[in-house]
């Protein structure tokens, strides 16, 4: 049972009988008291006379999975199997950052029908939404009470990454066609494979000639080449207290999946095997053995429920898991942010040894607020924030000193530049036949 507001209202009314009684002469308790005796009946005919909200069958329709910041199509449809017309009200019990905001679904159901409403979701965090029951408030006829029913109909929908990096990806992939040699021109360079054959043109390099294919075919034949395939990237993605850091309209961790999406779909255009790795004291998710098509889909479903920890990563368990995914040569790429040298003392001691054919990329996000605040001396207390964001400012750069004399590379930039950046560093190293 509720009761609605007009209860209030008629409660309310009591006071014009009250004024009225006391002009009157007539004890105004015993007015009050038979006035409240009425709305007591009245909420009970209200009760009585409305349609039960148990007599109705609930179903959901829920996607299975939805994008970060894009609309959900989400419905519940209610069956009236009872004797009288629904009049009611529904609410079904998202969490707030599903957002499926705060207005009841009017419902007017006749007896035996069934009506279905729309209930748009507008997700704000990634991860698993659900939904446990859905709320039937059904009203009276005079409108002052009813009888409320809670229905246990789960919903539950996986919000993956919003990949909102994925707007540079053509422009990469153009890049990694012209590497892989479906532009006119195709050259030999170190760490390149043999792709075929093709007939000599004035201005090729003299050294890629094929002598004997030449006298085969009694014309000057040339081998083309393309950057070698079926390498390794790994991809470690830090969930430890430093990716719970607000930069931007996200967090540090944000930014990581958003730069490791970008690469891993342009390294298996590239024919490259990606694993993916997200660790701080143990592993959160794990994807390895997976090509094609099927890469992109298994690394988000993987990402999504993952959220950064409070807890400090344990960097030498982190590096030791790579090991259990591949021993070949590749591409190990770091996403974590390491600008504190205290902070990073763990991180550089069990930073693995790189060699010629294992290359290891350090990818941090930094916050452009800081860059701001360096440069700002209006007042007394800006210059001192200058001086505190200058200093910021150097210890990352010397834990990126440290990163290049333990024989890997660095790069810091803002969320929105990070992930080109590192796609373009794997491009350049694909090209450099280091890869």
């Amino acid at each position: 049972m509720f009761v609605t507001g007009r209860l209030a209202l008629a409660v309310a009314a009591g006071v014009v009988p009250l004024v009225i009684a006391g002009l009157a002469g007539i004890p105004p308790y015993a007015v009050l008291g038979a006035w409240l005796g009425l709305c007591v009946v009245l909420v009970a005919v209200d009760v009585v006379f409305s349609a039960s909200p148990r007599s109705v069958t609930v179903t959901r329709r829920v996607p299975a999975r939805a994008r970060l910041g894009e609309a959900v199509p989400v419905s519940v449809a209610v069956h009236n199997h009872g004797s009288r017309e629904l009049h009611a009200l529904l609410r079904d019990a998202w969490q707030p950052t599903a957002g499926a905001g705060t207005a009841r679904q009017t419902l007017d159901i006749p007896s035996g029908e069934r009506r279905r409403v729309d209930i748009p979701l507008l997700p704000r965090r990634r991860g698993e939404l659900v939904s446990e029951f859905v709320v039937i408030r059904s009203r009276g006829p005079l409108g002052l009470a009813g009888r409320q029913a809670v229905h246990r109909v789960r919903g539950a929908i996986r919000v993956l990454p919003a990949f909102s990096s994925r707007k540079h990806l053509p422009s990469r992939l153009a890049r990694l066609r012209e590497l892989d040699g479906n532009t006119s021109i195709q050259v030999r360079g170190q760490g390149t494979e043999f792709d075929s054959l093709r007939e000599y043109v004035r201005g090729d390099d003299v050294r890629s000639i094929d002598w004997r294919a030449t006298a085969r075919a009694g014309t000057t034949m040339l081998r083309t080449w393309r950057p070698e395939r079926d390498r390794h990237v790994v991809i470690i993605i830090d969930t430890g207290r430093t990716a719970a850091a607000r930069v931007g309209d996200g967090t540090r961790a944000d930014a990581a999946l958003e730069a490791a999406l970008l690469l891993a779909a342009l390294a298996a255009r590239a024919g490259d095997h990606v694993h993916l790795l997200m660790y701080d004291r143990v592993v959160r998710a794990r994807v390895t053995g997976v090509e094609g098509n099927a890469l992109l889909p298994a690394l988000t479903d993987a990402m999504a429920p993952v959220h950064a920890r409070l807890v400090d990563t344990d960097w030498h368990g982190a590096f030791a898991a790579v090991r259990t995914l591949t021993t070949r040569p590749s591409l190990i790429v770091v996403l974590t942010a390491q600008d504190a040298a205290e902070s990073a003392r763990g991180f550089l001691g069990a930073f693995p040894d790189a060699s010629r054919a294992t290359s290891i990329l350090v990818g941090s996000v930094t916050d452009e607020s800081i860059v701001e605040l360096a440069q700002q001396r209006g007042s007394r207390e800006e210059v001192y924030l200058a001086a505190a964001a200058e200093r910021t400012l150097r210890d990352a750069e010397n834990v990126a000193d440290a990163i290049r004399r333990a024989g890997g590379e660095a790069i810091s930039a803002d969320p929105e530049d990070l992930p080109p950046r590192i796609a373009d560093r794997y491009l350049e190293l694909k090209a450099a036949g280091r890869l």
